[in-house]
């Protein structure tokens, strides 16, 4: 049964009188069939939506000026930390006008050479380069593609002489994790089970740990036991020790803030059979490995929820064996850990470098190995690490050097190399293309939310004049994620117009630490929307911007974060980007990756947490009757993560409900067909910021041209 469609000047979608009694609570949800992208009335509606979006962002002033300037800004490219093996260093680089990045190796002599270029791989830009891993001898590189944004990646094996590939396709690689044996003729690697093996669409949701002789079939490989493994929407993680000696692995229940850990001895006549360290039980986050003088590493949220280091024997690996080696710094996170080796010939023993940030900022900090501080590495000021990396055992000419990846708020992509001879740090490579900033104003403040905490955020204004300006507000939020100072195409295009830029660092994240995350988590989620609605209150207050002025974008967890915000503050907000949204968040688990992310917000089949999740949920806290914020869903087709029908039904809700002129603040809805949640390439990156930035622009008062 439905009630007769409203008269609004936006395509029709049906509307359903669909109520749901779920544990005492009344759910309505009148746009299910949106739902079903096969529907042909869900066709007929993306078609029309298609129809009107592009007609109005089309004719958005100063879009040519956007993709100039966006394009200027991206032309910096982009280069990474070498990865060192055996004298060899690999790299990823991005030049001035290429898609995607390609990655280099560069031979003991300085040679460079081309790898991998997803371009040749595919000249369609459509296909994404995932992950790649060389093996310890610099012979061989283990990659992994996906095509279309599906991110189903595939597994394959290059020789890095030849540039042959020796193995693969191996499918199922979905965020699989690959470890070299030495030698390099073998790996263990994560894999999906096979098609229908767990029953009907439970194949993304089951994976398996196997042992793999390069170059022979599949079905010959070893797979890993151990107590435990294997449980429902687990993902797993695989490392060698560098000697081949131990395997350990690591797993969590989808995105779930514990890990489980096991380690196993490997030889000759043993089979990886795993013992246990830690369990989901425990309720503790632990990243393990075996460093050079063969003692278990862990870095560990054990009774400490912003991180410390502990050390054991790898053959007494239990909790009740660790031995902290640099505790908890209680105003900094500690991010990871390199061992790093003293120069040839300087007389000095090896040091740890402890990776911190400080309230989101990067802080790299030395101490012996038995942890005592010795200092700190110089940095080029507050801004974020892009990697962090230091020779291998097979690149001794290379000792006592570590090589930092940099950026900040306007800093493109940096290597620098601190050396501890001279105790310096100086800049080694930078992007590889000329580009102009604009002059601007980089700050970080601290405002109050709601019950009183101190929350922070980076503004980047103008150089000259106070405000108020237009301004672009974003965050996340979520699953412990820190969102850190980085040079951002978007929010420089933004600020070179003329506007305020802010990127707020919620509860939810982790950029305080694990506390923090869950202080934004679970039943605790309305205090991201509060930190969020308190930093654009701040921004008011400060005079960096108005109401009338002030837009919000996010995407993903973000996504939902902007969408809470524009049904709970619909007076506080003028413009919304809303991309890749979580919006229905009472039926959210039953589609794509969702049942993975319920320890992140809870689960509708248990009464209280369904109260959490209606108490946000943004599609059913519209409201009819409301002047809503001008609102720009953006999804696209392909996502394998967050399924578009969130935003389907999220548009149809607000295009019903809205009192907004469509001419003054419409609701629209941009979608994309093959590209998904993840990478895309240069060009499709550029034009979904023009149709963004404009939308924002528009209704914010921001003059491009």
């Amino acid at each position: 049964m439905s009630t007769p469609e409203r008269t609004r000047p936006y395509p029709g979608a049906e509307r359903l009188d669909l109520v749901e009694e779920l544990h005492g609570h009344r759910v309505a949800d009148p746009y299910r069939w949106l739902e079903d992208p096969e529907d042909p009335r869900t066709r007929e509606w993306s078609a029309a939506q298609d129809e009107l979006a592009r007609s109005l962002l089309d004719a958005l002033p100063g879009r040519d000026v956007l993709d100039a300037r966006l394009r200027a800004l991206l032309s910096a490219g982009s280069i990474s930390v070498p990865l060192w093996r055996a004298g060899r260093a690999f790299f990823s680089r991005r030049e001035p006008g290429q898609e995607h990045a390609v990655i280099y190796t560069r031979s003991p002599d300085g040679v460079e050479k081309a790898l991998l270029d997803p371009m040749v791989l595919d000249p369609t830009g459509l296909t994404t380069l995932d992950s790649w891993v060389p093996d310890l001898e610099g012979r061989r590189v283990a990659y992994q593609v996906s095509a279309g944004g599906d991110e189903q990646s595939v597994l394959y094996v290059l020789d890095v002489e030849s540039g042959e590939l020796v193995d693969g396709p191996i499918d199922r690689c979905r965020y699989s994790s690959v470890s070299w044996m030495p030698g390099g003729d073998e790996f263990f690697f994560v894999r999906k089970v096979a098609p229908g093996e767990m029953g009907e669409g439970q194949d993304d949701f089951h994976r398996r740990i196997w042992r793999h002789r390069v170059g022979a079939p599949t079905e010959q490989d070893s797979l890993v036991t151990g107590p435990g493994l294997y449980e429902d929407h687990t993902y797993y993680g695989v490392r060698i020790s560098r000697d081949g000696r131990w395997l350990i692995v690591s797993a969590n229940i989808g995105t779930a803030r514990r890990d489980s850990l096991w380690i196993t001895e490997l030889g000759p006549g043993r089979t990886a059979e795993l013992t246990t360290i830690l369990t989901q039980a425990d309720d503790v986050r632990a990243v393990a490995w075996v460093d050079r003088d063969d003692r278990l590493y862990l870095h560990t949220t054990d009774g400490a929820p912003r991180w410390k280091l502990a050390v054991t024997d790898p053959r007494t690996p239990g909790r009740e064996h660790w031995r902290d080696l640099v505790g908890e710094d209680p105003e900094s996170v500690l991010e990871g850990v390199r061992w790093l080796e003293p120069a040839p010939g300087s007389g000095q023993e090896p040091q740890l470098v402890l990776a911190r940030a400080r309230h989101a900022v990067a802080e790299l900090a030395l101490h012996d190995v038995d942890g005592t501080p010795r200092g700190t590495v110089p940095l080029p000021g507050t801004g974020s690490l892009t990697g962090l990396t230091v020779p291998d055992r097979d690149t001794p000419q290379r000792d006592g050097s570590l090589w930092i990846g940099w950026t900040d708020l306007v800093t493109p992509p940096q290597v620098h190399r601190y050396d501890r001879v001279s105790g310096e740090t100086v800049l080694e490579s930078t992007a590889p293309g000329d580009v102009t900033v604009p002059d601007v104003r980089t700050e970080q403040r601290e405002f109050t939310s709601r019950d009183g905490t101190t929350v922070r955020m980076f503004v980047v204004t103008p150089a000259t004049g106070e405000g108020p300006w237009p301004a672009m507000v974003t965050g996340y939020g979520g699953f412990g994620i820190s969102r850190e100072p980085a040079y951002t195409s978007s929010a420089l295009a933004w600020v070179a117009a003329g506007g305020a830029y802010a990127l707020v660092s919620l509860r939810g994240g982790g950029e305080e630490g694990e506390e923090w995350h869950r202080a934004g988590n679970r039943g605790r989620k309305q205090n991201v929307f509060d930190d969020f609605h308190a930093a654009a209150e701040s921004l008011i207050a400060s005079g960096t911007t108005t109401p009338g002025q002030l837009g919000i974008s996010g995407g993903s967890n973000g996504g939902l974060l902007v969408g809470a915000a524009l049904v709970q503050r619909p007076d506080l907000y003028r413009a919304v980007a809303c991309s890749a949204p979580l919006l229905d968040m009472v039926r959210y688990e039953e589609f794509s990756l969702g049942r993975t992310w319920n320890d992140e917000y809870g689960t509708a089949a248990d009464a209280d947490e369904l109260g959490w999740l209606l108490s946000y949920s943004p599609y059913h806290q519209v409201q009819d009757g409301i002047e809503y914020p001008a609102v720009l869903f953006t999804v696209f087709e392909s996502d394998s993560r967050v399924d578009p029908l969130h935003a389907r039904k999220m548009c149809a809700a607000l295009q019903d409900a809205t009192t907004g002129e469509v001419t003054t603040r419409p609701v629209l809805f941009r979608r994309e067909t093959d590209v998904g949640h993840g990478a895309r390439s240069i060009s499709r990156s550029v034009a979904l910021s023009v149709d963004t930035l404009a939308f924002l622009a528009a209704h914010t008062g921001l003059e491009l041209a």
